[in-house]
């Protein structure tokens, strides 16, 4: 995508995002890694009136491979409280789960993860009627208070909703202190740490992540109380315990968020494998209708588990239930107030 073309889809988002004349932005990159991300960023920035800035952080050293809450601000102390101190930070390097961006929205500036390709991004922009969705789905989300999930392939699984707060990505921040991801389009929500129990089958289609694979042989997975207790399948299950157990962290068995997707736009037979930092997934996780859950992590809904073994699994044709009452059916939204149309 030439410059141009890439300012006024950066442009968009900005508007989106509420940036207004005068605000302070400040696009975080890593290294040689989007460059070009930070060119565009600024520019668009430029034409709305705001204070525009670029840090830029030292190429990261080489490692044994991807894993989340782990950032080039670590040791940067100064570079997070100057972070701090703006208004919008568009992060193209990837916070997430990390102290560092926690300290950041805590102190009132929003915040934008933007690291897929430039072609997604606008083929994925964001639109308010997208936003509007998302969030009446959210209010349904945090007011339930048992979640159920079944599908064709075997998973019968169920999360009490006692404990965590939901979150809604429509892919722009608008407010102080907010996360969001572009682009994205859905809602999730973490269970009860002891409140997850059944059983997920991870059906051939289905995707891994962060190991951009699509199963081909079923993996099912064996909760109780919050926790995996047993993964059985064929190569693919075999790959996901022995990433799980190369952390040598017995917490990444727990349970992390789960919801729906909910972006007309994403579509599942776009996804093409590839390794991070070219794309990290963002379209899988967010087609209409797919249901994913997590294992790992939850302190991003401030929950006491900050394991880096993280994994994402959108899931197709799936139902679920929120207090007995369908919201996706065979993975099609039936909830008239937050359908969107494909």
């Amino acid at each position: 995508m030439d410059h141009a073309s890439f300012t006024e889809i950066c442009l968009h988002q900005l508007k989106m995002s509420g940036v207004r004349d005068g605000e302070r932005l400040v696009v975080l990159t890593q290294g040689n890694d989007r460059l070009d991300y930070a060119d565009a960023f600024m520019a668009a920035g430029q034409r709305l009136g705001a204070k525009m800035y670029h840090m830029r952080l030292p190429a990261p050293l080489p490692t044994d491979g991807w894993s989340v809450g782990v950032t080039g601000l670590a040791a940067m102390p100064d570079a997070v409280e100057a972070l701090k101190n703006c208004d919008m930070l568009i992060d193209c390097v990837f916070l997430l789960f990390s102290p560092e961006q926690f300290a950041i929205q805590d102190a009132g500036t929003r915040i934008l993860t933007a690291v897929e390709p430039p072609s997604l991004l606008a083929r994925m922009l964001p639109y308010p009627e997208l936003r509007e969705k998302v969030t009446i789905a959210a209010g349904m989300l945090d007011r339930a208070k048992v979640m159920r999930i079944t599908s064709p392939h075997g998973t019968d699984v169920t999360y009490k909703l006692n404990t965590y707060p939901t979150v809604a990505e429509y892919a722009c921040t608008d407010e102080p202190g907010r996360w969001d991801h572009w682009p994205s389009g859905f809602v999730f929500t973490g269970g009860d740490d002891d409140g997850v129990d059944g059983q997920i089958v991870v059906a051939p289609g289905d995707i891994l992540l962060p190991q951009n694979l699509m199963v081909r042989e079923p993996i099912t997975y064996t909760i109780e109380k919050g926790w995996i207790s047993d993964i059985r399948g064929g190569l693919e299950a075999q790959i996901v315990k022995s990433y799980m157990d190369s952390f040598k962290d017995n917490r990444g068995k727990g349970m992390s968020h789960v919801g729906w997707g909910m972006n007309p736009n994403a579509k599942w037979h776009n996804f093409v494998p590839g390794e991070f930092p070219g794309g990290m997934g963002m379209e899988p996780r967010s087609f209409y209708g797919n249901v994913m859950f997590s294992t790992g992590p939850n302190n991003e809904l401030g929950g006491p588990n900050d394991t880096a073994c993280h994994l994402d699994i959108p899931m197709r044709n799936c139902s679920l239930f929120l207090d007995d009452e369908p919201i996706v059916i065979d993975g099609d939204i039936v909830v008239k107030e937050i359908q969107l149309s494909r």
